[in-house]
């Protein structure tokens, strides 16, 4: 990476260099174990003009997500999210039945499923043909296609101008920021909204979140960068909202520029707090590196010890951080013997890189692990609850982010 995707400045500098991982959702089929697999570098520079934080392009989202091995629905505490925040919505913007919500990255229609259910006109715009053939079985409209501001002005010469444009969990995904943007804008009615739900890059080195920096994501944004994005493809933040997922995610509501207005108290907030911690300067990355390390340390110092005593480990879940986790840590199957998901696609495959087998979450019941690593720790209150049945033969929990946790779960 030699300039800056936003602003085009070579003032980049370095963040973190994880090494070299496969993408992260490159999940291995048993005939594929024997073939070789492609890594690509995993370094997280941040440019020095406009501090957005970013990894080189080296795949494309066309190689991501034609066919997706994440299924959104699977997260329960994922799907109340969704619920709480049409709810929401439609009383904030006074969605009534004439108005018209489009999703872009809509999945498995895991949000517009509640938009559906309120008789509420809607269209999702998914890349993923396996997860958007999921997503109109469940009876969500849903055009498979990535957005552009071609797509996005075919959407609207069809269907109409969007009143609310929904883009979570997808904004760090596409290398082209400016197309993206104009893809959005493309969409929204004149003096409708658009939604963005994106992590947080404060909270991510704040709370040592390093494992979800992957290949998929190809920039971390903060409020101040995010608002430079935004504005590059005509659109303008007029508020801001701190959520708790994904360990802490930034809700950007947008509005195209002639119709934003002053921005909410909470995004001069937001900037201050993000001064303060020093992102716009390069003191604010320094320590970052350093306590990425400590983690694989600890970790690695934890599966060892637990193998030298003849104690088993298994993991939880198969999310695309996980494999940044395993892969950084050199953890096989030696360590960790295999780990198990709810999601029936991934079963019988295999991590990238790691090659730890997955397999259904019954599993852990019949074999009695002593420990369980938990690898999407940013579900940590919705899985203590549904693994506290390892408590009854004596298991524990490990999270490894932000720090090495080792936990008791109650019956």
């Amino acid at each position: 990476m030699t300039r800056c995707r936003l602003c085009g400045s070579d003032a980049l500098a370095s963040v973190v260099d994880l090494g070299a991982t496969p993408p992260c959702e490159s999940f291995l089929a048993v005939d594929q174990l024997d073939r070789p697999e492609l890594a690509y570098p995993l370094h997280l520079r941040v440019c020095t003009a406009c501090w957005l934080a970013q990894l080189p392009p080296l795949i494309t989202p066309e190689e991501t997500f034609q066919e997706y091995a994440y299924f959104s629905s699977y997260s329960t505490s994922w799907v109340e999210h969704a619920r709480t925040f049409v709810t929401d919505a439609v009383r904030r913007l006074g969605l009534g039945p004439d108005a018209f919500v489009t999703e872009v990255a809509s999945n498995d229609g895991y949000l517009l499923r509640h938009v559906v259910d309120r008789e509420i006109r809607c269209l999702g715009i998914e890349p993923s043909v396996n997860v958007g053939a999921a997503a109109r079985e469940a009876g969500v409209p849903t055009l498979t296609a990535f957005l552009s501001p071609e797509t996005g002005a075919a959407v609207r010469a069809e269907h109409g101008p969007a009143d609310l444009v929904v883009a979570n969990n997808v904004y760090a995904h596409i290398p082209d920021v400016t197309g993206f943007t104009q893809g959005l804008r493309a969409l929204v009615a004149d003096d409708g909204w658009v939604s963005v739900e994106v992590q947080y890059l404060l909270t991510l080195i704040e709370r040592n979140q390093y494992d979800t920096i992957y290949h998929e994501h190809f920039q971390y944004y903060t409020v101040a960068s995010a608002i430079r994005a935004l504005a590059s493809g005509g659109l303008a933040l007029v508020d801001v909202e701190s959520l708790p997922t994904h360990g802490g995610s930034l809700r950007l509501w947008a509005r195209p520029s002639e119709a934003a207005g002053e921005p909410s108290g909470r995004v001069a907030d937001m900037l201050t707090r993000e001064k303060a911690a020093g992102l716009q300067e390069l003191s604010g990355y320094a320590e970052f590196s350093a306590r990425v390390a400590k983690v694989r340390r600890d970790l690695l110092a934890f599966l060892v010890t637990a193998a030298e005593q003849g104690r088993t480990v298994v993991g939880y879940g198969a999310p695309g951080k996980g494999n940044t986790l395993l892969n950084h840590c050199g953890i096989r199957p030696d360590l960790l013997a295999y780990t198990v998901d709810r999601n029936p696609y991934k079963h019988g495959r295999f991590t990238p890189g790691a090659r730890i087998p997955i397999l259904p979450p019954e599993r852990i019941a019949a074999d009695k692990p002593d420990y369980v690593l938990v690898l999407p720790w940013n579900l940590r209150a919705e899985l203590v609850e549904q693994l506290s049945y390892v408590h009854a033969w004596g298991g524990r929990l490990v999270f490894p982010i932000p720090e090495l946790s080792i936990v008791e779960v109650a019956s």
